[in-house]
């Protein structure tokens, strides 16, 4: 077996090599178990799991996890000792929903050493994985935007993410099906006159469900995807020549402060796509696949006829019909006189 001291001080080389031949010998002879930092562990993890379409996620938990637990061996990881950690990105101001999903990376970890992963005299990394108890904290729920809504938090949108924005509110794309969208993706269908993207799932890119998708393009979505043509060989969405990484970045979080919708995130913009193809009567099968929901139909092989129902679909959120958004204030009860939800 093949391993990397870390270091390439000569002397602390030595010192770990020495370290690591005392470890073994201990481990083999009186059935010591070796000691494993969560570093270690996460980077474990990282190499075993090349193939995953998680990774992405589960190396951006460890970047924030690892400079307050990363030096800590595993049995020395709990509650207790993954508060600063927690402290830490409250600070940030990241929501209950993403530490928890950030610690649900951790805990997979653990529980991979105490019941998977095994050094070489038999025993596990760690004798039993702890309970780490999840961040408490008020769902957040979603919040399609009225026309209104969409008017003043576009205006404010620096023109790249206009155009992002636009495509996504009128497609229902999710962050990486927009900041990955490519154009050899894109697929002609002669007999409508149009085109369509067909998202794969491969090792160049994933959708969500792990299905292939296709994404149909209402009138809007269209005169989108054709300004940006011939503005890079590879990939639609750029700025300044490169693809897109994320959505949500200042240049988003101003626009929403400046249009007084500080809490709306760039996900609702899909929750607009979808409240919109309610409001229009297009039906739960339909919206299914313009979201790309995963359902037990085949979703992957259309006819012509499909994708004309589909696009036909899609266009009646065009139309600015009155659309009147009841927000329901959190824990209201609505049988009391006077509390009543606002009206949007």
């Amino acid at each position: 077996m093949v391993e990397s001291c870390g270091t390439s001080d000569l002397d602390e080389a030595e010192r770990y090599l020495a370290h690591r031949l005392e470890e073994i010998r201990l481990a083999m002879v009186y059935g010591v178990r070796p000691t494993r930092t969560f570093q270690q562990a996460a980077i474990k993890y990282l190499e075993d799991n090349q193939h995953k379409k998680s990774l992405k996620r589960y190396i951006y938990a460890f970047e924030r996890a690892i400079p307050h637990i990363g030096h800590l061996r595993l049995d020395r990881i709990h509650n207790d000792t993954l508060a600063q950690y927690r402290r830490a990105r409250r600070t940030d101001g990241v929501s209950a929903g993403t530490i928890n999903k950030e610690l649900s990376c951790i805990r997979r970890i653990l529980n991979l050493a105490a019941r998977v992963w095994r050094h070489d005299n038999g025993m596990s990394w760690l004798d039993s994985p702890p309970l780490i108890e999840m961040e408490q904290g008020r769902a957040r729920k979603p919040y399609p935007l009225s026309w209104e809504e969409q008017d003043r938090l576009f205006r404010e949108l620096p023109a790249h993410l206009q155009r992002i924005a636009l495509y996504k509110v009128n497609t229902g794309c999710r962050k990486q099906e927009v900041c990955e969208l490519r154009w050899n993706w894109e697929v002609q269908v002669p007999e409508l006159n149009t085109s369509v993207f067909i998202l794969p799932s491969n090792e160049q890119f994933q959708t969500k469900n792990s299905q292939e998708r296709v994404v149909v393009l209402n009138s809007i979505a269209r005169r989108v995807i054709n300004e940006q043509r011939g503005k890079h060989a590879e990939f639609v969405f750029t700025y300044r020549g490169n693809p897109r990484k994320t959505i949500l970045n200042s240049g988003w979080k101003r626009a929403r402060l400046r249009a007084s919708l500080p809490s709306v995130r760039v996900h609702d913009l899909r929750h607009t796509f979808g409240h919109r193809l309610r409001a229009a009567g297009v039906s739960f099968e339909d919206r299914q696949d313009l979201l790309g929901h995963k359902s037990e139909r085949m979703t992957t092989h259309y006819s012509a006829p499909d994708i004309a129902r589909l696009i036909e679909a899609a266009e009646k959120v065009c139309t600015r019909r009155p659309n009147t958004v009841l927000r329901i204030a959190p824990h209201a009860n609505l049988t009391q006189f006077g509390n009543r939800p606002t009206v949007v």
